[in-house]
């Protein structure tokens, strides 16, 4: 899978679902190393943005869930 392919999957699925790196590393099977550094990449482009603050499911630690669809954020 070229990284191409990988931020267009992991964009995706962010706009459907509220997760954190870790979850969609999992759902998507990009590696965790490719999340974050997408994650990262979306920021900077302001087109990924963190909506809540609580328990991954995948490593029980408070952190930032995810999404791509500017209709989840709060303003």
């Amino acid at each position: 899978m070229d990284k191409r392919t990988q931020r267009k999957i992991f964009t995706e699925y962010l706009h459907q679902n509220l997760a954190t790196a870790s979850m969609a590393s999992i759902e998507t099977g990009i590696s965790e190393e490719n999340t974050c550094r997408l994650k990262r990449k979306l920021e900077k482009e302001k087109l990924l943005w963190k909506v809540e603050e609580k328990l991954c499911k995948v490593t029980n630690r408070s952190v930032w869930y995810l999404t791509t669809n500017p209709k989840l954020i709060e303003e």
